[in-house]
């Protein structure tokens, strides 16, 4: 697996894409299109992708990796 999951979290009033000990990748307005956005960046990256929700915890989980049977 790709170093660095791709994290989907609210912050400062958006949703944004992130990589675990690296940059936002994407800001969304909206959570269902940060969602997809992550979604299809951890694809790319075979990593895990983790959605956040508003309060930070952690709503769905996702893996993409090698192997990984993930959802499609």
């Amino acid at each position: 697996m790709a170093r660095g999951w791709v994290h989907t979290i609210h912050r400062s009033g958006e949703w944004v894409n992130e990589l675990e000990e690296g940059p936002i990748l994407s800001q969304h307005e909206t959570k269902a299109p940060a969602v997809l956005a992550g979604r299809l960046e951890a694809k790319s990256r075979r990593t895990e992708h983790i959605i956040h929700n508003v309060d930070g915890s952690i709503g769905e989980r996702n893996s993409y990796g090698p192997g990984s049977p993930g959802p499609s």
